[in-house]
């Protein structure tokens, strides 16, 4: 059992991480409220334990239904110690084969639905001057990968978001913490995820592999739901807990490959991103001097730069 009894509030807690996480913060003693969408999901959260697991009917997209059930939970349940907002789906499919309708629906979901969340938790958490926002991303938020576009910019979305927000709520003793996952054995490969139907041949030798790795990976993925809900709870009891909890060996490998990427980039062209800054000028008072700099495309990698 913990020693602090907190009260969470878990979106999305029919299946997959947002279940394990509740279920686990139930076995410790906490209190959690986890929001479901659909009635019949409902008795079976409650079931897992008599007092402390509360459930509420919940479109994470509708901002006013959002605001309220959370002011409802304070009132009625207990003031919010820790927010995880987990609800969310995948979408796979190529950029050019995603209808926008899609792309739209996948962020109204996964990043406007989790800000509405936490917009409205964190009133009451700055008035308390304490609390904890958590927020599940994915390692798909901080590296891009073929064939889930739609998804990873939704979760590079919430990325900024969080650490933006993360620093604007430190005065106040809110901890902000984006929780990045690899590959675990949930649904999210399965009934979370929609599939972009096929419509461009050129993608085929591409894509298809892919999709059909991601089908025959289903139930062997490498990360243990509970592990990933033991690692949450670690850190609710960590004086300075992270702003980044990458969880999974396969996740550290993609976002490192990923960063390094960039790095890559930023090292390639660094005398070229400093060729864009107006001279300096060695002392205030000197009459400006032209640039002892030469121009980009002779002293950088790649091709000269028309005007």
């Amino acid at each position: 059992m913990t020693d602090t009894a907190r009260t969470i509030l878990i979106t999305g807690v029919s299946s997959g991480l947002g279940r394990a996480f509740a279920t686990a913060a139930l076995d410790v003693g906490h209190t959690v409220v986890g929001t479901v969408r659909k009635e019949a999901d409902a008795a079976g959260f409650t079931a897992l334990h008599a007092e402390r697991a509360h459930v509420r009917i919940l479109d994470v997209t509708d901002d006013a239904e959002v605001r309220a059930a959370v002011d409802e939970v304070e009132q009625s349940v207990g003031p919010i110690d820790v927010l995880i907002a987990n609800a969310g789906y995948g979408l796979e499919g190529t950029f050019e084969e995603t209808p926008l309708a899609d792309l739209r629906a996948q962020f109204d979901v996964n990043v406007f639905g989790a800000a509405a969340t936490v917009q409205a938790v964190l009133p009451h958490m700055r008035a308390r001057r304490r609390g904890h926002v958590l927020a599940v991303t994915s390692m798909g938020g901080l590296a891009g990968f073929p064939g889930v576009s739609a998804y990873c910019g939704s979760k590079y979305a919430l990325e900024g978001i969080l650490e933006a927000v993360g620093k604007e709520v430190a005065p106040f003793n809110i901890h902000v913490t984006a929780i990045e996952p690899g590959s675990f054995r949930t649904d999210w490969a399965g009934r979370s995820m929609i599939r972009t139907p096929r419509t461009i041949p050129d993608y085929d030798d591409l894509f298809e592999p892919i999709r059909a790795a991601r089908r025959r990976a289903g139930g062997r993925q490498l990360g243990d739901p509970a592990r990933a809900a033991a690692a949450v709870l670690y850190i609710l009891d960590t004086p300075n807990p992270p702003a980044h909890l990458v969880l999974g060996s396969d996740a550290l490998r993609l976002i490192r490959a990923g960063r390094d990427a960039v790095d890559h980039d930023l090292n390639t062209w660094e005398d070229l991103a400093r060729s864009t800054d107006f001279p300096l000028e060695e002392e205030a008072d000197d009459p400006p001097r032209s640039s002892t700099r030469r121009p980009p495309g002779s002293h950088v990698p790649g091709r000269s730069l028309n005007s």
